[in-house]
């Protein structure tokens, strides 16, 4: 195909737009990205062989069985029961997840507090019965070894007994007692077992906020998709109305914008001003700390006062940067309304989000799927626990050789329990390599598919611009056409420019895991030194991110490698950075106005909503443990649908504007050299002192 010089484009009688005649480009990327799929696939397939997600959803007994799970010895004994819960306060409980105590499956937690001394005292056949039940199984008669000598009154948290440990006037306690009989003749401090239950329960309250907020879709998952689904229509509505009425429908959503910002900052100062002489409306952000029911922020005034100020500060700019791109504002909406005939000529261009939605659906569950059979499949790992001093403590041991081992000859007390899931073979050995591999083929193949998109969108509407009488000129599936090219002959230009991106993508995961871990260390300078890396590669992502779409359009109209494009596009830029700035930012901003637009819109319905604000359906909205969760998901979901119709308006645009700098190069507008784009762009241009400059028509 043809070649874009660094210096301004000549004019060339025979250019009609995007290249039918081209190669294949980047061969060794093509190549590599195959390799790296097949790859892909194998680890996917191991991954699923030796993966057992059950981990991850049921409690592990001491000899790594699961409790409650169909077709298991526990299949009727869901919940898992700790001999000692004082000892999950050590910080193994942290490492490994695990106590270092014997733990069993039962069919329901301990309802009283009993000791071993009072069921042998008793010996009547239910007091018997009921101790038996917290044994282990190989328990045939009432003694100490495979029972605990005491168990307080539990309730099941996530499938784990825990003591049901109250406060009553500020005195922690234990059923009616402040302390208890440990089973052994001595009296131990209810604190003792509180801590012992809140090490056992710091890795459980994730998982009991993450049940609470599934029992939250579970019920309002179908007013969530009607939430999306009208984001979906206002969006398709909007896009439909800008296709006819681009100037009118701009404006409109201006003022719009403006208005919904001062109806929320009127809405903060009425719900400040409520609050004012309530108890408790006083109290700081800073001293309420982090609170997992977000309903308690909304009752005081500090928080209200925030989002007055946040709104303030957003209308002031939009209102700041209105009045002073007010001009440029007028040249935006012609290329807006030069789009809007693009996407009217190629409507299947709105529909072709869906293909690439659905594509990065595949690869996100194909990433989630591979990484929880990744992280369960690991082999059950046992370690010697005992209270005394022993030289075989927290070595590895086999459950089903430990009782005739010298173990229990040198220290009587020893046992062999469960203690975490892990391996010796060299698959579990590199499974940490496993899983960065598949963190790193997910972005690559996601940045995949989204180039894919680009690209065909921009040979698409590259045919449209550059169809001198439009449409007749244009190829008959213009879009159909785009998409054929992109995959014959540019796969390995896609995989290269989404290789680089991937690249930078997994520096960045890599860097704010190392800002995870060093967030309890002391080290100043590191601190500042992995802060300063952390906005370097940000700003060097949307850089690429930036010129990997211009590259794209190049390709698609070219057909040059990656390299090549993104060099043309580079410079092609460079000598129209004022109209980039003029065009293609101001077109930005606007398209951005457009999604707020429609999110604050459809965020705010869901608000009213979700909080039975609203007396018509005030008894339909479903009961919730936290609004805030399909509060959110409706706002992120209408925001992902309101990009997913813009996209296709800002890849034309950006299409375009590329397009209408080569044709400002090549053409002069006189009768022998005419521009490609429509008259009223061009009148509006000219008038807007964007006309071509000299030195590009001296090159013509």
């Amino acid at each position: 195909g043809q070649r874009v010089p660094r210096t301004p484009q000549k004019y060339d009688p025979t250019f009609k737009g995007p290249i039918y005649d081209r190669g294949c480009t980047d061969i060794i990327c093509c190549i590599l990205l195959v390799i790296a799929i097949v790859g892909y696939v194998v680890v996917g397939v191991v991954a699923w062989t030796h993966g057992d997600p059950r981990k991850v959803i049921y409690p592990t007994d001491s000899r790594g069985q699961f409790c409650g799970q169909q077709g298991t010895p526990n299949e009727k004994k869901p919940f898992l029961f700790y001999f000692d819960i004082v000892k999950c306060a050590s910080p193994l409980v942290l490492l490994e997840f695990q106590c270092p105590t014997t733990q069993i499956c039962v069919s329901k937690c301990p309802d009283r507090y009993q000791t071993y001394l009072s069921a042998y005292g008793s010996r009547t056949p239910s007091e018997l019965e009921y101790y038996r039940q917290f044994c282990v199984p190989e328990f045939k008669n009432l003694q100490k070894v495979g029972c605990w000598e005491l168990f307080p009154s539990s309730h099941p948290v996530a499938r784990r007994c825990f003591p049901a440990i109250r406060a009553k006037k500020g005195v922690i306690m234990v059923g009616n007692e402040t302390t208890y009989d440990d089973g052994r003749g001595r009296r131990r401090n209810v604190t003792e077992l509180l801590e012992g239950a809140k090490k056992a329960n710091v890795v459980l309250e994730t998982r009991q906020l993450a049940m609470k907020i599934f029992e939250d879709y579970t019920v309002s998952w179908y007013w969530i998709i009607i939430g999306l689904v009208i984001a979906m229509v206002a969006s398709f509505i909007f896009i439909v109305l800008l296709r006819f009425l681009a100037g009118i429908m701009v404006w409109v959503m201006i003022v719009m914008v403006i208005l919904v910002l001062g109806y929320g900052i009127f809405h903060c100062y009425m719900e400040y001003a409520k609050l004012k002489g309530e108890a408790g409306s006083d109290v700081s952000l800073k001293d309420l700390g982090f609170q997992t029911d977000l309903r308690v922020y909304l009752h005081l005034r500090q928080t209200w006062l925030a989002f007055m100020i946040i709104l303030c500060i957003v209308e002031v700019v939009i209102i700041l940067l209105l009045i002073f791109l007010r001009k440029r504002i007028l040249i935006a909406i012609a290329l807006i309304k030069e789009a809007s005939r693009a996407v009217g000529h190629i409507m299947m261009s709105l529909l072709f989000p869906l293909c690439t939605f659905f594509l990065l659906c595949l690869c996100i569950a194909y990433w989630a799927s591979t990484a929880v059979f990744l992280s369960t499949s690991n082999e059950a790992i046992y370690k010697v626990f005992n209270e005394s001093a022993c030289q075989f403590s927290g070595q590895t041991c086999k459950p089903e050789t430990f009782n005739t081992s010298n173990v229990t000859k040198l220290c009587p007390d020893a046992q062999c329990l469960f203690a975490f899931y892990g391996g010796e073979t060299a698959y579990h050995k590199y499974l940490i390599v496993l899983q960065f591999f598949n963190v790193f083929m997910f972005f690559w193949l996601a940045n995949f598919v989204i180039a894919l998109g680009q690209v065909t969108l921009a040979g698409a509407f590259a045919s449209y611009y550059w169809a001198f009488k439009k449409p007749d000129d244009m190829p008959a599936f213009p879009l159909f056409s785009s998409f054929g090219r992109a995959l014959r002959y540019h796969t390995g230009s896609l995989a290269f420019g989404s290789l680089i991106l991937a690249i930078v993508q997994v520096i960045r995961v890599t860097l704010e895991y190392l800002d995870h871990r060093l967030k309890a260390a002391d080290n100043k300078f590191a601190k500042f030194l992995l802060s300063c890396l952390k906005c370097c590669f940000w700003c060097l992502e949307k850089f690429i991110k930036f010129l990997n779409r211009n590259a794209y359009i190049m390709i698609a109209v070219y057909g040059t490698n990656f390299c090549t494009s993104a060099r043309n596009a580079f410079f092609l830029l460079m000598r129209n950075i004022i109209r980039v700035a003029v065009l293609d930012k101001v077109t930005d901003f606007l398209f951005f106005l457009g999604k707020l637009l429609i999110v604050g819109s459809v965020g705010i319905l869901a608000f009213f909503f979700f909080t039975q604000r609203i007396k018509l359906v005030q008894d339909t909205a479903p009961p919730l443990n936290y609004y805030w969760v399909p509060i959110l998901t409706v706002i992120v979901g209408s925001y992902l649908i309101a990009h997913g119709f813009f996209s296709v308006y800002g890849m034309c645009v950006d299409t375009l504007f590329l397009c209408f700098c080569e044709d400002l190069e090549r053409n002069d507008g006189s009768p022998e050299r005419p521009y490609y784009m429509s008259p009223e762009l061009s009148e509006i241009l000219l008038k807007g002192n964007l006309e071509p400059s000299k030195s590009a028509d001296s090159q013509g």
